[in-house]
């Protein structure tokens, strides 16, 4: 009697491990089967987006718009969760989308002094890229002579925008010539004749030396001088 009920306990049992392994069973493969991968929007539209979604049975949601270089205007830049993810069914992706880029007008800079472009740039969402300088009679020291990219040309904003300034006229250079010993009206006479600037002329008692000779100068002999240069002249009384 004892060995019948023993063997229906054991089958009891046996039938309720197996009631729980199937239940188990069927409790991972119905979980497995509310779970869905994420595709990637990155650069679809919002509709193509959503037609991509619906097919995994997720929705879509836009969480906000930002300006991009990549990716035009109304093209996802990116999502949350990201691609691949495994998520459940009916789970909300955000997704942000692109404003494309902001884009300027280049303005005529040509012509403007050179410490007056940083305002302007700064008005108009540019700024200053490579500087060159270059010597020319035709604008003044410190002027834009020209401008890359062009007056009118329209480009992204925070672009940057190279310029070419002037540096004015080159100036000569020349050689300070050897003055002492020679007669000072005629040196000062001709020096004012080819430009260049004459500065105090100071007179001093030099023995044996008749009066209106050079005894010293300034610069001195040799030395490399612009016509801008200021010379002094030591002469004899």
């Amino acid at each position: 009697m004892i060995n019948k009920y023993y063997k229906i306990l054991v089958i009891i049992l046996i039938f309720s491990n197996l009631f729980f392994l199937s239940a188990t069973l069927a409790y991972k493969i119905t979980v497995a089967g509310e779970m869905a991968n994420v595709p990637d929007l990155t650069g679809k539209t919002l509709d193509e987006a959503k037609d991509m979604l619906q097919e995994k049975k997720l929705s879509i949601v836009k969480s906000g718009v930002e300006l991009d270089k990549q990716f035009e205007r109304g093209k996802i830049i990116s999502q949350d969760p990201p691609p691949k993810s495994r998520v459940k069914l009916n789970k909300i992706v955000k997704v942000v989308l692109s404003a494309g880029l902001e884009k300027v007008e280049v303005p005529k800079l040509t012509g403007q002094n050179l410490q007056s472009v940083d305002g302007i740039f700064q008005e108009v969402g540019l700024v200053k890229g490579n500087i060159s300088h270059v010597h020319t009679s035709a604008f003044p020291a410190g002027r834009v002579i020209s401008q890359y990219p062009p007056e009118q040309t329209e480009v992204p904003v925070h672009s940057s925008v190279n310029l070419l300034v002037s540096q004015g006229n080159l100036e000569e250079r020349y050689l300070m010539p050897d003055l002492l010993g020679k007669q000072a009206s005629k040196v000062i006479e001709k020096l004012k004749e080819m430009g260049f600037r004459i500065g105090d002329i100071r007179r001093s008692y030099y023995p044996g030396l008749r009066s209106g000779i050079i005894i010293n100068q300034n610069p001195s002999q040799g030395t490399q001088i612009r016509k801008r240069n200021i010379i002094s002249l030591e002469v004899s009384r």
